[in-house]
């Protein structure tokens, strides 16, 4: 028996080590036709390849229309940005980059936040920070939208106990009243679907739950915020006329949680 739980334990080894070194997997969501986006969240420390060549060539082998990327490109932790900037750059040669910031850009170190601020001032993505533009892609107008929350719906008094919500209004004041036409809004955190449909978009795009770090048999086992089965971790979720658009995310541990690239037809 010890034999079986032994050849079990290195087989998990030698497949989480498959999943966080080398796996990485293209989901395909069909939701209309006209405009192909590729969904990128949560790249953190990862790399796929010298400087994150096979992610570029993975995406760049879809021809999207444009990019996503809802936030956490790098973690907080991070002294070097020049392979980060690099990626970014590769990826702006494929299509129109739209970004945001996500909690990890929130709370990089003092020393680090300059030169993150100034390599999206030098790069071609548009970062959006409660801000939002206009794009015409085929025939039809996108109004892209981008959030920047209040860092407390991710960690309060350093920890995670009591955290903030986020709701319509609080999306209003911080975007504005929601436009009439095709909305996209990028946010990076996913467990808010009702407040961002009852703003009014018609797409959102999230990341941050890394898909629930651990999977099994398709349930979401973990949050960041150390919950246990957080709802929203990955897939396509409905909220009246709004589609919630998760992305599992490309860095950090995960197991039975491949990283993933999502390309959406709309």
């Amino acid at each position: 028996m010890i034999y079986i739980i032994l050849l079990v334990v290195i087989l998990l080894a030698v497949y989480a080590a498959a999943e966080n070194l080398y796996i990485l997997t293209v989901r395909r969501e069909k939701l209309g036709s006209g405009i192909k986006i590729a969904h990128l969240s949560d790249l953190h420390r990862r790399r796929f390849g010298r400087g994150n060549s096979r992610l570029i060539s993975r995406v760049r082998a879809e021809k999207p229309d444009l990019i996503i990327f809802s936030g956490d490109l790098v973690s907080r932790d991070i002294t070097d940005l020049k392979c980060v900037e690099k990626t970014l750059g590769e990826l702006c040669k494929i299509a129109p980059v739209y970004m945001i910031y996500g909690n990890h850009e929130q709370s990089i170190s003092a020393e680090m936040k300059p030169g993150l601020e100034a390599m999206f001032a030098r790069s071609e993505a548009v970062l959006l920070k409660n801000q939002h533009t206009t794009v015409s892609i085929n025939g039809r107008e996108l109004k892209i939208y981008g959030l920047l929350e209040n860092y407390g719906v991710y960690k309060k008094n350093g920890g995670y106990r009591g955290l903030d919500s986020i709701t319509a209004d609080d999306l209003e004041a911080l975007l504005g009243s929601c436009p009439e036409g095709e909305v996209l809004l990028m946010a990076h955190n996913p467990f808010f679907g009702e407040a961002y449909a009852e703003w009014g978009a018609d797409y959102t795009f999230s990341g941050h739950v890394h898909g629930g770090i651990v999977r099994l048999f398709g349930v979401a086992m973990l949050s960041p915020e150390r919950k246990f089965f957080p709802k929203n971790a990955k897939g396509v979720y409905t909220f009246g006329k709004m589609k919630l658009l998760v992305s599992a995310g490309l860095g950090k541990l995960r197991l039975f949680d491949p990283a993933e690239i999502v390309i959406y037809e709309i």
